[in-house]
């Protein structure tokens, strides 16, 4: 009996063993996750895990040196360029290998390999966005160039090499929960990150919902109520300046189609977070006499972190700054002689056109009066936990692809059906790594304008200080040659005249060097204004942050680092002291409403979002609430058949203080009462106080303040990932102010003030998360707290390897 049991016990073990090892359906093989000695346990309570002091590396010509320093900052020395690079992608892969893995697949729409049939839908979403196709094409732009070639090979060889000798113990824990293994890394890989962050910033578009509502209301309305220019803007490229170029011929604008709405149409159409401030201060303003520059790309806010900080030096190169894992070289950063920083252009480069197909084969279409095939990709899909390969047939035009078709189900759940669709990501082709080898060795303002034809898209509005006391700032990027208001509606794919032809030569492009008034700025607002001979789009983020920006800058002498830190973290409501004024002579002629605590809480509010006032809480939910109540009965933006857009809050400010009996402002889901702009304000009030109270309970400094209400999300890039967050994280601004943090997990992602000088520069710089990408690493979001309350570490900028600094904390050296 006792060798049955035996024998029993073994073959348990063994089946165990087996199961445990094999993964059940999405989910991965238990055993090894939950192994003590290889498992989840080997990412848990991480200490603070400093790096080898010596290790053999296959693939270096050299040796490299890494001081790393006491926020996990690595500062890598090397003798040749190809070592740089190869350790860069080396390092970076030692902290945030699954954080590139996961870029990559996302823009192949390869996420559900790993992740299942959740992933499914999006997969099929960016395929059709035609990002591997993009990255296909940038990556052949990579090799053809010996530059870049050299920096995106040496870069893969060094991910590559930490690949192969990572072991399962050592795989970030996104790899063990998810149950696969980390592929080799290539140029093509970081051509497909790339062509994440040109999704991520351009794939945008609400000509369909301006469509609707030219549909329903007429030019006449659409040309007042959604005009071209705002009534309040300071545009990036000062209106006082001459444009330096002969423009070259515009296309005529064609007779507008009307265009048929074949489906619900729910494209991100704002997104408010993808802004950003940078501005530089010539030296006749500084307390130095020499440039200071600051920049806070606005982003989704992730853990890990989008970036990266690192400082590089070569004999050609001593370069700090941030980059994004995955993509080689400095994005943003600076030298010993420049410094530069990128805000999005925000530009019209993503147009839908309507397709009129011969019949219901779908096997030709329309143009310029003739039938042309249409074409199709068949899309395969390993999808994790299913059998079979799953497939999606595209269909495409000479525009690009058919989004969606009769009959297939769309991401987002209402996208357009039967509309082509024609964007920069996939067309435009530059060469980034050769603007970033470029901008990291630059010296000068010669050096900066080289780099303007490479950097195709997303386009950047690129903010430039030297040493030699210049400054400049340019929307840099390839731009369509449109002819004017070209993609404000659904354009006509049967005409010819409708398509995208040429672009606008980069030259071109608004530029402005050492303007009078001695500083460059951008806050994602207008490039430049009506005298620009060329049309980028009508639509641009808001002017409240680039007005409250030129304002202090206008006022601003001697500015010093703590000047422009201090600006990143401005919570000044420009929009409040616009329209707040109205809205309390309205209301106060209610009684009810003037003796009630909120009104006076509005009324002595000191128009500053900060995160323990109660006025901020109220004010950004009544406008919220009052744009919905005016326009939402004319304009539908929710409606499922026929979204529209709003009117911009800028034209419905000017609305209700010059034309407060306008026929908008009348609700017409009421028959028994005309209502003006006074009766909208004052219910709209009401309603605001008693959502915000049964939100929050009885209004109180604690539970009503800004912070608390508002609170920013910082989330893991896998949202299902909770105990990866860190949620909450109280802090004062909004989306339209300087400090330009938002309750969507939208805000500053790197903030950079740096102080230029004949010798060596300062800088000051952080991001919300942490140089390591493991949850339970101390550094994983250590700089949160000090982001929060709008602080700056002083950044570690060695001069050579042999320098002794404070706060390095150990080294590591790599060789062959």
């Amino acid at each position: 009996m006792k060798y049955l049991r035996a024998f029993l016990s073994l073959v348990i073990a063994v089946g165990l063993t087996y199961l445990l090892n094999r993964p059940l359906g999405v989910l991965p093989a238990v055993g090894p996750f939950f192994s003590p000695f290889t498992g989840f346990w080997q990412n848990a309570d991480a200490p603070l895990k400093l790096p080898p002091a010596d290790m053999k590396l296959a693939g270096l010509k050299g040796e490299v040196t890494v001081k790393y320093d006491d926020n996990g900052v690595p500062h890598v020395f090397v003798d040749n360029d190809e070592d740089l690079y190869f350790a860069q992608g080396y390092i970076i892969a030692r902290d945030r290998l699954w954080q590139m893995d996961f870029y990559s697949r996302v823009s192949a729409g390869r996420l559900s390999e790993v992740m299942g049939p959740l992933a499914l839908d999006f997969d099929r979403y960016n395929r059709r966005l035609q990002l591997p196709e993009g990255a296909e094409r940038l990556a052949k732009a990579f090799l053809h160039d010996p530059v870049s070639k050299m920096i995106a090979e040496s870069y893969s060889a060094g991910v590559n090499a930490y690949i192969e000798q990572v072991t399962y113990k050592d795989l970030p824990i996104e790899f063990k929960i998810l149950g696969y293994q980390p592929e080799a890394w290539s140029p093509l890989k970081t051509a497909l990150v790339e062509m994440v962050m040109r999704k991520d910033m351009n794939a945008r578009s609400d000509d369909y919902r301006m469509s609707n509502a030219l549909a329903k209301h007429g030019k006449d309305v659409i040309n007042d109520l959604f005009p071209d220019y705002p009534i309040e803007e300071s545009p990036i490229v000062p209106a006082v300046t001459k444009w330096d170029f002969t423009p070259v011929a515009v296309p005529k604008v064609p007779e507008l189609m009307k265009a048929t709405i074949a489906a619900n149409l729910d494209v991100e159409a704002e997104n408010p977070g993808i802004g950003s401030n940078n501005w530089a201060v010539h030296g006749s303003r500084t307390a130095t006499g020499l440039p200071l520059l600051a920049n806070d790309p606005h982003l989704g806010l992730s853990l890990p972190s989008i970036w990266y900080q690192m400082q590089l030096v070569s004999p050609t190169v001593n370069v700090y700054g941030v980059c994004v894992p995955g993509w080689p070289g400095i994005g943003i950063g600076f030298n010993k002689d420049i410094a530069w920083g990128m805000t999005n252009v925000g530009s019209d480069v993503f147009d839908f056109y309507q397709i009129q197909f011969k019949d219901k084969t779908l096997k030709e279409y329309k143009y310029d009066g003739q039938w042309r095939p249409v074409t199709s990709k068949v899309n395969e899909f390993k999808v994790k936990g299913l059998s079979t390969i799953t497939t999606d047939t595209v269909l495409y035009t000479h525009h690009g692809p058919i989004l969606y078709s009769e009959g297939q189900k769309p991401f987002f759940g209402d996208l357009p059906i039967g509309h082509a669709l024609t964007w920069v990501g996939p067309v435009a082709q530059g060469n980034s790594l050769k603007a970033l080898y470029i901008s990291n060795r630059g010296t000068s303002y010669e050096d900066y304008q080289k780099i303007m034809g490479l950097l195709a898209a997303p386009g950047f509005n690129l903010v430039f200080a030297s040493n030699q006391n210049d400054i400049a700032i340019t929307s840099s990027g390839h731009f369509p040659l449109k002819w004017e208001e070209q993609g404000k509606f659904i354009l006509d794919g049967s005409n010819p005249e409708h398509d995208w032809r040429a672009w606008i030569p980069v030259e071109h492009n608004p530029s402005v060097k050492n303007p009078a008034r001695g500083f460059v700025s951008s806050a994602n607002q207008f490039p430049a204004d009506k005298s620009y001979p060329y049309y980028l789009g009508w639509k641009f983020a808001p002017g409240e942050r680039g007005l409250r920006i030129n304002e202090r800058l206008t006022n601003m002498q001697k500015a010093t680092v703590d000047s422009l830190r201090l600006m990143q973290t401005d919570n000044f409501n420009i929009e409040a002291r616009r329209i707040l004024p109205d809205l309390l002579k309205i209301l106060e002629q209610d009684a009810a409403v003037k003796s009630s605590p909120a009104y006076a809480v509005l009324a002595k509010w000191s128009l500053k979002n900060e995160p323990s006032e109660v006025g901020a809480t109220i004010f950004e939910r009544l406008v919220r609430e009052l744009r919905l109540a005016i326009w939402e009965d004319d304009f539908p933006s929710k409606d499922e058949k026929t979204p529209m857009s709003l009117p911009t809050r800028d034209r419905t400010w000017e609305l209700l203080k010059k034309q407060p009996t306008a026929k908008w402002f009348d609700d017409t889901h009421t028959s028994n009462k005309i209502e003006t702009a006074d009766d909208i304000v004052k219910t709209t009030f009401k309603a605001t106080i008693d959502s915000l109270t049964a939100k929050y309970g009885p209004m109180t400094p604690a539970t009503w303040a800004w912070g608390t209400a508002k609170s920013t999300d910082i989330k893991h890039l896998v949202p299902l990932f909770k105990s990866f967050s860190r949620m909450d994280v109280i802090n004062g601004g909004g989306a339209n102010i300087i400090n330009a943090t938002t309750d969507a997990g939208h805000g500053p992602s790197w903030r950079m003030v740096v102080q230029l000088d004949k010798t060596w520069p300062k800088a000051y710089g952080l991001y919300p998360g942490g140089q390591s990408g493991n949850p339970g690493s101390p550094l994983y979001d250590n700089m949160i707290d000090k982001w929060a309350k709008g602080e700056l570490n002083e950044l570690v900028f060695l001069k050579s390897k042999d320098e002794k600094h404070p706060k390095v904390v150990s080294t590591m050296k790599l060789q062959h």
